[in-house]
């Protein structure tokens, strides 16, 4: 298998033609080995467009989705970047290339081991993966400039929103399994008592464990 064509390939005719046209994220696309991100037994797929299984019942967000939040978000060289959800990691170092810092958060340890083996055989360094429930307390920091959620929610819960620095950014997917079709957001504190949130597209991905609506409002 080729990879380099491979890698080409997902880029030019899946990413690119879903109007992903920043040139950052292309080039972090090309960088990053998508490959080392997914089992042995899938890395004949691992540029297909397909949620491949990762394990406890997770999976790898598409090529399509990834470059686009990646160009909604928009990370920035001097950004810190928080993500919800880890997984396999491939997200998170896409994050890392783009970002000055990103906190990482995977509720299964297995999976946070095995992401942060990843990153270190990468070289990755400025990734602070951490196993943490992101839906309970935790010592997050007050002043994010980008947000990323790995999996779907019902809603944005207040406490990140407001963890973000002044023109931070969230990225979302909103609903719940029960429905056809989800909403991918992009949510920008404006000032410290106003946010706006700007409907991106359509998609259906697999929901964060313990972020259901009840679970989500719970207060800090």
């Amino acid at each position: 298998m080729n990879l380099q064509q491979a890698r080409s390939n997902m880029i030019e005719q899946q990413v690119r033609p879903w109007d992903v046209l920043d040139q950052r994220v292309l080039d972090v696309l090309a960088v990053v080995p998508r490959e080392e991100f997914v089992a042995e037994e899938h890395r004949a797929l691992a540029f297909s467009d397909y949620q491949l299984p990762i394990g406890f019942g997770q999976t790898l967000l598409k090529p399509i989705i990834e470059g686009r939040l990646l160009q909604a978000l928009s990370p920035q060289a001097s950004d810190i970047t928080l993500e919800i959800g880890s997984g396999s990691g491939y997200l998170t170092a896409c994050l890392a290339h783009m970002s000055k810092q990103v906190h990482s958060l995977e509720i299964h340890p297995d999976l946070a081991s095995s992401a942060q083996s990843r990153l270190d055989s990468l070289g990755i360094s400025n990734v602070n993966l951490m196993h943490q429930d992101a839906s309970a307390e935790w010592q997050a920091l007050d002043n994010y400039d980008a947000i990323a959620f790995g999996g779907a929610i019902e809603a944005i819960p207040d406490y990140y929103k407001h963890k973000l620095a002044v023109h931070g950014r969230i990225f979302a997917v909103l609903g719940d399994n029960q429905q056809p079709m989800m909403e991918a957001v992009l949510l920008t504190r404006i000032s410290k008592t106003e946010w706006t949130t700007e409907s991106l597209f359509e998609t259906k991905i697999d929901p964060l464990i313990n972020f259901s609506e009840s679970a989500s409002a719970f207060v800090f």
